[in-house]
């Protein structure tokens, strides 16, 4: 049977122990992997694998030993519980072999569990669980998890009481992290939360989220914003190092100067103004824009977007002017400009 995307989750956390078998395929094998395991310890619990209650078989094991699998999933061992059978990197070439094992199953056996990379709507191993009326088979695809999916993580993970500031910025996270860096980053947050009860806040989501190019951005950006020239060196040269190009660092600086302009021109105030901003800014970092938009005024702000455009346009030319040079020379123009 297949199983929709949107029933997958529920069936992940809690899957039936008297199904035959499960398929879970998809391109992202960080993704079919976590999945692959949330179901297989809901299955035979934290311990099922110190019990010896997993059995563990690659693909080319199997394609070399085609019994390997009915005897894992009829064999006993010495510690009550279910039992899984987990076929690893699964190809239509072992259809056949997994075909009949799956007609050999019965009740107290142990469950198939199936993983494999893309597989299209032809795939003989997705017609042989899709078509078996006590299996499931489940695609994994490349989209952000859902937020009910999240607010399991976050539960599983100890992290129930979430403000609605940090709510989003791991949303944010959940979105731009690969599924592995994500889910480190809430065990990290788990970890820095021991003994501490309070509810998980936008601060402590910031201490842990891990370092990018994004929050070396952001921090040049609030200097130059700030008026600390002084500080714009060092955080240059550290941009540089990572590889960000010139013209990148211009339209992350025009972006930044575009949402001061907007909050500013608001009739409402820079406040209603940032409040009104798509995508949404949350947090201290929302409060430090507005604090940055009132400082610069709206008339500075206008001659901050002309000189990015002329420097935007300086970069895009032919001219033989050393481009980081020119970027760098931007940027602490404007930091004097705010300054005045």
């Amino acid at each position: 049977m297949k199983l929709s995307p949107r029933d997958a989750s529920g069936y992940f956390a809690k899957p039936s122990p008297s199904k035959t078998g499960l398929l879970i395929y998809g391109g992202d094998a960080m993704r079919v992997a976590l999945k692959r395991q949330q179901v297989i310890t809901a299955l035979i619990g934290p311990t099922g694998n110190d019990e010896m209650r997993l059995t563990r078989i690659t693909g080319a094991e199997l394609r070399k030993d085609p019994a390997m699998l009915l005897d894992a999933i009829k064999a006993q061992g010495f510690f009550p519980g279910p039992r899984v059978a987990f076929v690893e990197d699964a190809t239509d070439g072992l259809a056949k072999t997994i075909t009949a094992a799956l007609g050999e199953w019965r009740d107290g056996d142990a469950q198939i569990i199936v993983t494999a990379g893309s597989l299209n709507a032809r795939s003989a191993l997705r017609k042989l669980f899709e078509g078996h009326n006590n299996s499931y088979a489940v695609g994994i695809y490349d989209d952000p998890p859902s937020r009910a999916e999240i607010e399991t993580s976050l539960t599983n993970a100890g992290l129930g009481n979430v403000e609605q500031d940090a709510m989003q910025q791991i949303t944010e996270l959940s979105r731009t992290l690969n599924p592995g860096d994500f889910r480190q980053t809430l065990e990290k947050l788990s970890l820095y939360k021991i003994g501490d009860n309070t509810a998980l806040c936008a601060q402590d989501v910031l201490a842990c989220a891990p370092a990018s190019t994004e929050a070396a951005l952001d921090d040049i950006l609030n200097c130059v914003a700030e008026g600390r020239d002084g500080e714009i060196g060092p955080l240059f040269n550290k941009l540089s190092g990572q590889g960000v190009q010139p013209v990148g660092l211009c339209i992350g600086a025009t972006r930044h100067f575009r949402t001061l302009h907007s909050a500013a021109s608001d009739p409402g105030g820079a406040s209603a103004g940032m409040s009104r901003q798509r995508p949404p800014v949350f947090g201290p970092r929302r409060d430090r824009m507005i604090r940055q938009a009132q400082g610069w005024g709206l008339r500075k702000l206008e001659q901050a977007l002309q000189i990015l455009t002329e420097t935007d346009l300086q970069l895009r030319s032919t001219a033989k002017a050393p481009q980081m040079a020119v970027m760098e020379r931007t940027l602490i123009r404007l930091a004097m400009l705010g300054k005045r």
